[in-house]
């Protein structure tokens, strides 16, 4: 029942938040890196962050969840309020890197630290390094879901499909609280879009994936790569461009179209298009870690997809 009343809640203030933007003429205008061709509305992220933090207490208090865990979640508030702010206002990068290592510390001190990483044939026990990486890696989640989200239905799925994933591979009750925060808000986002999350949603999430990351690798050390194969559509994508764009000697902070997404899009793939081929994509990265038993040959296989998926759009639109 309370997942019926969580998903109501958000898809109700997405509701209000989206005509409360509209009243106020508070639109995302376009611009040269805008895949949209008509002003809309953002910040309909706030309703999954309200949403999702109501959860999260609730479980909390009935017992549904890990101390560790709501204590490391509920760091997120920092990030999705200096979000807000970003989204309105248009904070500095030095703001903004200070506010994600903020939480990427705090959540890091919640979860116990991060214990190992775990490659198969050999792993790293050095708390320095384990701990080093797990804060980039947070920074790093936070700031590529901000990169991906950027056309209809694509943030919005992704997080839904990760949160389905998770409670079937793991349970845990708060990734249904995540699934219904994020399916309130999907409503109005997919297809053709009403609203958009804007940063107060998609570093909210970004965080959440790194943590839940974190958090089950602490478990089980190869729970690091599960998470590592079914996020592989948004890091594989930001990373990979990351590296192009450095290689081709280009500006990194200069704001651009060249992620795989946006580039399917370019070519003249519609939003609907482009999301329903990643939901497709994430189904079978999803089967692929349930049905290979050995996690690492489950990552190369995944890497081999990624790969072809890269040949196809670079066939669709060359990478310039």
């Amino acid at each position: 029942m309370i997942y019926i009343i969580l998903l109501l809640l958000s898809f109700l203030l997405t509701y209000i938040i989206k005509n409360y933007y509209i009243k106020n003429a508070l639109v995302d205008e376009i611009n040269d890196r805008s895949s949209h061709s008509v002003p809309t509305p953002h910040g309909g992220g706030i309703a999954i962050a309200i949403t999702w933090f109501i959860g999260l207490v609730y479980l909390y208090l009935t017992h549904g969840i890990d101390s560790s865990l709501f204590l490391a979640l509920m760091v997120g508030v920092v990030i999705s309020v200096v979000s807000f702010f970003d989204d309105l206002y248009q904070l500095s990068a030095k703001v903004r890197l200070l506010a994600q290592s903020f939480v990427a510390f705090s959540g890091l001190y919640f979860l116990g630290g991060f214990g190992s990483l775990d490659f198969g044939f050999f792993s790293i026990e050095n708390v320095f390094i384990t701990n080093i990486f797990a804060f980039f890696l947070i920074v790093w989640f936070i700031n590529l879901y901000n990169f991906l989200d950027g056309i209809n239905g694509y943030a919005g799925s992704e997080i839904v499909f990760l949160s389905i994933a998770g409670y079937l591979l793991f349970g845990g009750e708060h990734f249904l609280v995540l699934a219904a925060a994020s399916l309130g808000f999907l409503y109005w986002n997919f297809g053709d879009a009403k609203i958009f999350m804007g940063d107060v949603g998609s570093t909210l999430l970004g965080y959440n994936v790194a943590i839940f990351t974190l958090y089950y690798a602490n478990k089980e050390p190869s729970n690091l790569w599960v998470w590592v194969i079914l996020f592989g559509v948004f890091w594989f994508d930001a990373t990979l461009t990351l590296i192009r764009r450095k290689l081709n000697g280009e500006q990194l902070s200069v704001a651009h179209k060249k992620h795989a997404y946006q580039r399917l899009n370019q070519s003249g793939w519609s939003h609907f298009k482009v999301t329903n081929y990643s939901i497709g994509l994430n189904i079978i990265l999803f089967c692929i870690v349930y049905f290979v038993n050995n996690v690492y040959v489950a990552f190369i296989l995944s890497l081999i997809i990624f790969y072809g998926v890269v040949k196809l759009v670079d066939s669709k639109i060359s990478f310039k």
